[in-house]
């Protein structure tokens, strides 16, 4: 099928944010943000040699 001038003209379109786009995201930076509070924990243990 094809399309003539006119209705090319017609065709919009572009990017939209989704609900599961905005939860993935969050979800990355609450992964990074435990990532790096574990990793502040173990080095913070480390120095103060107070192992469980």
């Amino acid at each position: 099928m094809k399309l003539q001038a006119k209705e090319l003209k017609l065709i919009q379109g572009g990017a939209s944010i989704s609900a599961s786009l905005i939860n993935a995201i969050v979800d990355g930076f609450e992964f990074i943000y435990e990532l790096g509070k574990s990793f502040g924990s173990a080095i913070a243990r480390a120095f103060r040699k107070t192992y469980c």
